[in-house]
């Protein structure tokens, strides 16, 4: 069983071995979370040129040195074999890696998730189902539209506010709660009455 868990990514060093489809897609993924991404392949589909400005390519073939100093590791090359090394070798050394081609050999799975701001939701059916996953995050993805990213932020700004004046906890739960409540238009009303 999988434990769910957010991690600062910008602090660690995050390496994809291969140039394909899944591998574009997992750097893709990250870069919504961090700035760097090295990824490692003899080729790369086309795809990868409109993210050449914020991932380090490099042309060689997958070589432990390339992942010495990395935390995370994705391995999705086309070769089940090298897949297996890569993974073999992370869970040696105490590195979070995800086998594209092999769960049991992962010891970290990327969920589908939807983004909006600073509000993040996780879909996973633990790789049983990758087709409910995308069904449900279609259905969140409609019901969380982009207004929560101001509506995550005004709730933030405002908690920061009555964390300051009340000192009550229970009148401060209380209040904090209240405003969850609200839709977008009521929460910028009520915003001037807590800052």
């Amino acid at each position: 069983m999988l434990y769910p868990i957010n991690i600062k990514l910008e602090e660690l060093e995050i390496t994809v071995v291969g140039g394909g489809k899944v591998a574009y897609r997992k750097c893709k993924n990250f870069l919504h979370f961090t700035k760097e991404v090295r990824v490692i392949s003899t080729d790369f589909i086309d795809a990868f040129d409109e993210l050449k400005e914020d991932i380090k390519l490099i042309k060689d073939s997958y070589k432990e040195k390339y992942i010495k100093n990395s935390s995370v590791v994705v391995a999705a090359t086309n070769n089940r074999q090298v897949n297996k090394e890569i993974g073999e070798h992370c869970r040696k050394c105490g590195k979070l890696v995800n086998v594209v081609d092999d769960i049991e050999l992962s010891n970290f799975t990327v969920p589908s998730y939807i983004k909006k701001g600073d509000l993040l939701i996780s879909i996973s059916t633990g790789g049983k189902s990758p087709s409910l996953s995308s069904r449900i995050k279609k259905e969140l993805d409609d019901k969380y539209d982009d207004s929560y990213e101001e509506y995550i932020n005004l709730l933030g700004e405002i908690r920061q506010n009555v964390i300051k004046k009340y000192d009550d906890m229970v009148e401060r739960k209380k209040i904090l709660n209240s405003l969850v409540d609200l839709t977008l238009e009521e929460l910028r009303s009520e915003y001037n009455k807590y800052i």
